[in-house]
């Protein structure tokens, strides 16, 4: 025997001392333990160990170990009793100089890999071959009429389609599923359908629609210079397969316009334009225009220069809404009445006449905030303070917006974060969407899940409709107290089978603090890793890339830091297919370094282009 350790006899005490409160633990949890899905009684078992690790402040025996070359427990997550057991062995075989036997452990490291990786095939379907992450994407309301759309975000890598319950309705839903069964059949993957109850989220009303005009404006560079014309569509309907610009016109007028012609309008500024006729097709044409112009419901175009010609008429536009602008200093006022939301008006003078005003979708929220209390706008872009409260009204004082101001529109999130709300749970809308959901999808998203009771509540719609064990259920984690129960509301999820959990970093980047988000971020990938339940990173991935074409530096490389999770989420915009590309490219490129929260270390190769 080894004389004189007490370093070693310390650190091997510590680690005892953690073992024993852990089973100590699991005998705590017992009751809840055994209300567990059986496919899910190892891995609870295991997140009540992993709890209880976290109790301790380790990261004194953490560099202690690592000084020694042993692991430092810093990857216990998914295999925590193991990851006690062979250091303590260790450091007894250390300290009597001898070989010892390990300690028989039923969840091994490999054993806890295996799990994770047959819950999210349970929950999201096979993965791509040659990446591990899979990627769930927001469908757009065109997928519902759009069969190729969905046919190539398939083929270009999608292995799960969401669909947002808060827009839309059954019978475009319907559609939407339709295309994603086609698609999957016809490519020979299979792609789940996982459909977002849209939750108690509190949002901008609706605003006064505007003027019925559209403007066409080419693209220009810095200095002003046309880069590249504004394609538009005239025709009767929109172009059925490509994403052009509408200019609504009857066809009966189109059918004498070839290639080469031009169509002559004043707008509605009384200004000279001309649309250049490059395509004809059977229902419109398409043209280029290379300097802005407005149009209304009714204005005219002209096939001679000096408007002699027998005039086509612009039919129906739709009236464009007139967000609210805001910045720092500006009144909002936010009412209980569904009156529709307008700008501030102002006098000849510039003399304010009234503040701006907007009504709020949830009518609980004007008795249970308080005067004082922060309150921010559209994913925290426009932040402000409440001035007053009463039961019709909040006046609200605009503290910060972006640079040069800020839009708010309808159907914007309205956040909270230091007031005490009870709104939460199943809302009345989400009770009517279930059925549907249950029916059609496979997996559905429970969104701002706040606490354990939020999660039975859905169990026990799921279990009245004889639903459970048919779909998967994601847990929506965008709030503090979400992230503050996380242990709970994972123990009460796993009662069913499959489940996973969707980090949803709007939302609760907002609740929880910018300064706090990454943190806040990794501590629920590390309990979803010892919970063994797949986890979905979402919320701006690749926003610039889908919404703008182009990808932004740090975007990239949040992209690349996802491929930890299980999934990633991508929300919808015009270059949907180029994001999904990207990802999926990413994510490959990543693979061989990251294998889910494990660093890996695969021979150096070059940062050339291929």
């Amino acid at each position: 025997m080894l004389q004189d350790h007490p370093d070693i006899e310390n650190m091997l005490q510590q680690v005892e001392t953690i073992a024993r409160h852990a089973k100590d633990r699991e005998r705590e949890y017992a009751e809840r333990l055994a209300r567990v899905h059986p496919e899910l009684q190892q891995s609870a078992r295991n997140l009540i160990h992993y709890r209880t690790l976290r109790e301790y402040d380790i990261r004194g025996l953490q560099k202690q170990l690592g000084d020694m070359g042993l692991s430092r427990l810093a990857k216990a997550e998914a295999h925590t009793m193991a990851a006690l057991s062979v250091t303590a062995t260790i450091l007894r075989a250390i300290m009597l100089g001898e070989f010892i036997e390990k300690e028989h452990i039923s969840l091994t490291i490999a054993r806890a890999h295996e799990i994770v990786r047959t819950h999210t095939r349970k929950l999201l379907g096979y993965r791509t071959e040659g990446r591990r992450t899979r990627i769930m994407v927001t469908l757009p309301g065109e997928a519902a009429d759009n069969y190729q759309l969905v046919h190539d975000m398939v083929k270009r890598g999608m292995n799960c389609a969401r669909i947002n319950c808060a827009h839309d309705g059954p019978e475009v839903w319907k559609k939407m599923i339709a295309h994603v069964r086609q698609a999957s059949e016809a490519l020979g993957v299979h792609c789940q359908v996982a459909m977002d109850l849209g939750g108690p989220k509190i949002r901008t009303g609706e605003l006064k629609p505007g003027p019925k005009v559209r403007r066409y404006k080419p693209q220009k560079d810095r200095f002003g210079r046309v880069v590249h014309p504004a394609e538009v569509w005239i025709g009767p309907a929109p172009h059925p397969t490509r994403e052009l610009l509408h200019l609504p016109v009857s066809s009966v007028d189109l059918k004498t316009l070839s290639p080469g012609d031009t169509l002559y309008c004043r707008d509605t500024r009384h200004k000279k334009r001309e649309f250049s006729i490059t395509e004809a097709e059977a229902d419109g044409c398409v043209a280029e225009v290379y300097r802005t112009v407005y149009l209304q419901e009714g204005s005219l175009l002209y096939t001679d220069k000096k408007f002699k010609s027998r005039p086509m008429t612009v039919g129906v536009l739709p009236a464009a809404e007139e967000p609210i602008q805001l910045v720092g200093g500006d009144t909002l006022r936010i009412h209980r009445s569904s009156e529709l939301g307008e700008p501030a008006q102002f006098d000849e003078e510039g003399q304010l006449l009234q503040p701006a005003h907007i009504s709020c979708t949830s009518e609980e929220v004007f008795e249970q905030v308080k005067q004082g209390e922060p309150i921010l706008f559209d994913d925290g872009q426009i932040e402000g303070v409440i001035r007053e409260v009463n039961r019709e009204e909040l006046i609200v004082d605009i503290v910060r917006t972006k640079e040069g101001g800020g839009k708010l529109r309808s159907d914007k999130g309205i956040n909270f974060p230091e007031s005490q709300l009870s709104i939460r749970g199943l809302t009345i809308k989400d009770r009517r969407d279930l059925p549907f959901v249950a029916e059609h999808a496979d997996v559905v998203n429970l969104s701002f899940v706040n606490s354990a009771k939020d999660v039975r509540e859905l169990i026990d719609e799921l279990q009245a409709l004889e639903a459970t064990g048919n779909i998967g259920v994601i847990l929506k984690i965008e709030t503090q107290s979400g992230f503050n129960n996380i242990v709970d509301i994972l123990l009460e999820a796993m009662r069913v089978y499959p489940v996973g959990v969707m980090i949803a970093r709007g939302d609760l980047a907002i609740e929880v603090g910018w300064e706090n988000i990454g943190r806040v971020q990794e501590e629920l990938l590390s309990f979803c890793q010892a919970a063994h339940v797949p986890d979905i990173w979402a919320t701006q991935v690749l926003e610039n890339l889908a919404k703008k074409g182009i990808p932004s530096r740090a975007e990239i490389t949040d992209a690349a830091m996802a491929q930890r999770a299980e999934c990633v989420m991508l929300n919808k915009g015009d270059y949907i297919l180029q994001a999904i590309q990207l990802l999926d490219s990413i994510l490959r490129g990543m693979g061989p370094y990251q294998e889910k929260n494990a660093p890996m270390r695969p021979a150096l190769e070059s940062a050339s282009r291929k």
